[in-house]
């Protein structure tokens, strides 16, 4: 590819790097979270959210369970220190939760940013700026005490008016393009805005590391988390956290490694909303923890609910392959997968199993508000037997024969693949009834009687090509009956290969279901279904559907 050689490593390695997150192989805790999806995801959107929408979002986001939620930047504009002012005077902030707030290290805004948080019951407020090497000398042109002064400076007019300001606050600081920035002077600035506040175990602050610009694999990132980790000052009093951005597409990955190597906050977005290629995904990162059987402490048991409010405030979709969220992560059109998960989720319930470790599924959809029936087994022309199978006897009730599923199989690939799309369970069940059940076109059962003679004797009244028939034959049942009585004095040659039925529904008014598979005289099976509240003469409507169904007739 060209023009490769006009780009070079952009990340700057800690001078002590002991990697001990390697040996801790797993994370075994949730760490502290905080949304930024109503600053940082809104001022992502094409169009930014309304005051109800965001109230809205925010709500949804209590309920999830997030202590801390950044509403949002309030001097930057009158329509964020409205949505602020109406969380606290419309009582909308529970005890319990946090509002979260950015500003920068300016003193008028600083002013406006108290002003708006005046009365809250908790905040964060988060103090940020810029400290990359890129940022100093193009945007800035300031040098490294330059910029150290910036942030000293915002931190002391942070403590000056919280002290003077009704409410309860707690201070947050960000070198913003941390992971653009030489881990030494990081920490050297860090260290000086943690100088100025003194935190104490009554009072500990948060110093957040944001991967602003993703530009190195995750275990870069790891490395600088675990350097500060080691080095900053107050440790104890210190929350260190993370904001993984997505550039590399690795979030994800680059947040659960920070958490290995010392990182105890993280702040992210529900689906990964954010500028450019987005923010950490929170969902995602929560529910790798709960399915290696650690509790995220976030509810995501209802994730249908959390997307529908996520597309309808943000007017953004979530992309149908997403982690966890997606319409399709839980989906499986190929033959071989659906086979193996429908007999996983068989196993389960044959050997009472509790820890999920189905085939090709890593949590059961139930937990996330999902259903099998109509997210797991998904049919088109690439599925197979088992999951048509299954898909059958799930939604509907029908348990067919190992081998007609494969017939079934094979006609419902070929009406998928002459329509190029996928099929609903309901148009399933209407192949397999117009295919299966009840076939009566040349061959019609008019009515059958049965007498205990020679075995058992049927009487058959027919009609074959519209001329009826009265038969009388014998058999050593009366299925065999039937059968003698459709051979002789029609001339069919076959052999019943496979005959087998059940209960369709439960209850005094149930329908029995009866399949059955005739061999011609080239050894090729025909199936055909039979229904009726009788068992006997769905077993009959079966053997007819069969035989309607052949070249015999």
């Amino acid at each position: 590819m060209k023009n490769y050689q006009n780009y070079k490593t952009q990340f700057f390695l800690p001078p002590e790097c002991k990697n001990r997150w390697i040996d801790k192989k797993y994370i075994d805790k949730a760490p502290e979270w905080c949304s930024v999806d109503l600053r940082d995801g809104n001022q992502a959107l094409t169009v930014p959210m309304s005051l109800e929408e965001k109230i809205r979002f925010f709500e949804a986001l209590v309920k999830i369970g997030f202590k801390e939620i950044e509403i949002g930047f309030p001097a930057a504009s009158e329509t964020e220190f409205v949505f602020l002012r109406t969380l606290i005077e419309r009582d909308l902030i529970p005890d319990d939760v946090a509002v979260q707030v950015l500003t920068q290290s300016r003193e008028h805004i600083i002013a406006r940013t108290f002003e708006a948080l005046k009365g809250a019951k908790n905040a964060v407020v988060h103090l940020y700026n810029s400290t990359s090497k890129a940022q100093r000398e193009q945007v800035f042109r300031m040098s490294e005490d330059e910029i150290i002064k910036i942030a000293e400076d915002g931190a002391r007019l942070l403590a000056e008016y919280a002290e003077k300001t009704e409410g309860n606050f707690r201070f947050e600081y960000s070198p913003e393009s941390f992971s653009g920035t030489e881990p030494e002077f990081a920490l050297r600035i860090c260290n000086r805005v943690l100088e100025v506040w003194k935190p104490t175990a009554d009072n500990k602050v948060i110093i957040n590391l944001p991967n602003t610009v993703e530009n190195a694999m995750p275990h870069i990132y790891a490395a600088q988390i675990e350097y500060m980790s080691d080095n900053l000052s107050y440790r104890d009093n210190v929350i260190l956290s993370i904001h993984p951005h997505n550039d590399r597409g690795c979030a994800v990955a680059a947040a659960e490694m920070a958490l290995l190597a010392g990182a105890e906050r993280v702040e992210g977005t529900l689906f990964g909303n954010g500028e450019r290629t987005g923010n950490l995904d929170i969902v995602t990162v929560a529910m790798n923890m709960f399915s290696q059987g650690v509790d995220p402490k976030l509810d995501f048991s209802d994730i249908p609910s959390i997307s529908e409010m996520y597309e309808e405030t943000t007017h953004m979709k979530i992309y149908e392959r997403q982690p966890y969220s997606g319409q399709l992560v839980f989906a499986a059109f190929s033959g071989s997968h659906q086979d193996a998960i429908a007999k996983g989720l068989k196993w389960r319930v044959e050997k009472g199993e509790t820890i999920w470790n189905v085939p090709y599924i890593p949590i059961n959809p139930a937990d996330i508000g999902r259903e099998y029936q109509t997210d797991v087994i998904r049919i088109n022309s690439q599925s197979g037997k088992g999951g048509i199978g299954y898909l059958l006897e799930q939604n509907y009730g029908y348990y067919l024969p190992k081998k007609m599923r494969e017939d079934l199989g094979y006609t419902v690939k070929e009406y998928s693949d002459r329509l190029h799309k996928e099929l609903s369970p309901d148009e399933v069940l209407d192949i397999f009834q117009n295919t299966y059940v009840n076939i009566q076109t040349k061959l019609l059962l008019k009515e059958a009687h049965y007498a205990q003679r020679n075995g058992i004797e049927a009487t058959v009244s027919i009609e074959y090509n519209g001329t009826p028939k009265v038969i009388t034959r014998s058999g050593n049942g009366r299925m065999d009956a039937v059968s003698n009585a459709l051979k002789e004095s029609l001339g069919l040659k076959y052999d019943i290969v496979t005959y087998t039925e059940h209960a369709l529904q439960q209850g005094s008014n149930s329908q029995a279901v009866a399949y059955v598979g005739i061999s011609d005289e080239n050894g090729k099976t025909i199936w055909g279904t039979g229904i009726h509240t009788d068992i006997m003469t769905a077993s009959i409507n079966a053997l007819f559907s069969a035989v309607n169904r052949s070249d015999l007739i």
